[in-house]
């Protein structure tokens, strides 16, 4: 029934959510006759003390007038965290960014002082990125790891798009799934913000038409803004290698992403970096 980008994301989101919920953890009867997965309309409704009618309007993405305190307690019925939260908030508040606010598309230019951190972070693989998840710049230890980027078109650098298209960071990855998602989960949150922008219909339509793998991880609808994970990758040359990664929102006009991936204490994985970046 939705027939807008931001109300279809808030209904798909919401049925997400709900299908995650087992009645038994919120204090409701599990019940028999179940015939899908996690809570029923009825009982968000019943949980959040709106009516169900009201509820399901929200969830089919009717155009419906909404206020801060009813989100609240649908937020708190659903359990969602905080990035959860603001991204339900965005999409049913209509509080993203309208098109003709956003920034016109341009291209990106890196800070002096981005490009000293990125020379400084020598033995952490760092990415700056864009709301698009374009990624518009990287050090050399980045491109060691992950990609060559520089032999990448730049139109082409899109790291949601890579990770889905490169056999290498298929392979690079020891739990690939766990590494799509935690990307994914820092676009959901992009989405939220800037529904309005057709560049992101668009895209995932595109996705959802070239890998049959982006449809079912992003259907699971995670949602986070910096998320903090260790991940394992099988390097070709490196062989095994431990990273955390801290994603952090550099301020100013452009909304840009640092991405540092700092190898885990009391592993062998700096060494095997420094080896790999001195060509041994």
């Amino acid at each position: 029934m939705a027939s807008e980008p931001r109300l279809e994301a808030l209904s798909e989101f919401l049925k997400s959510q709900r299908s995650k919920l087992h009645p038994q953890a919120v204090g409701l009867p599990s019940g028999s006759r179940r015939r899908t997965p996690g809570l029923r309309r009825e009982e968000v409704a019943q949980l959040a003390g709106v009516s169900t009618t009201w509820y399901t309007w929200l969830e089919q993405g009717r155009d419906i007038k909404v206020s801060a305190s009813v989100l609240d307690s649908i937020a708190g019925a659903l359990r969602l965290n905080a990035d959860e939260r603001k991204y339900l908030f965005d999409l049913a508040m209509d509080s993203g960014l309208h098109h003709s606010e956003l920034v016109q598309a341009k291209e990106t230019t890196i800070s002096p002082s981005l490009h000293k951190i990125l020379q400084e972070l020598k033995y952490c693989p760092t990415m700056i990125s864009d709301r698009h998840c374009q990624i518009v710049g990287w050090n050399p230890a980045a491109s060691h790891v992950f990609l060559d980027f520089e032999r990448i078109p730049e139109e082409e650098r899109n790291m949601i798009s890579l990770i889905f298209t490169k056999k290498e960071l298929r392979a690079l990855a020891v739990n690939w799934p766990h590494f799509v998602k935690g990307f994914l989960a820092i676009f959901r949150a992009y989405y939220g913000q800037y529904v309005a922008d057709p560049w992101y219909s668009q895209f995932l339509e595109k996705m959802s038409r070239t890998s049959p793998d982006f449809q079912e991880l992003w259907n699971q609808s995670e949602v986070s803004a910096a998320p903090e994970v260790t991940l394992e990758f099988r390097h070709a040359k490196g062989g095994k290698m431990l990273f955390n990664l801290t994603s952090l929102q550099v301020q100013g006009e452009a909304d840009l992403r640092c991405s540092i991936y700092t190898p885990a204490e009391n592993t062998t994985t700096e060494a095997k970096l420094r080896k790999l970046l001195e060509g041994q």
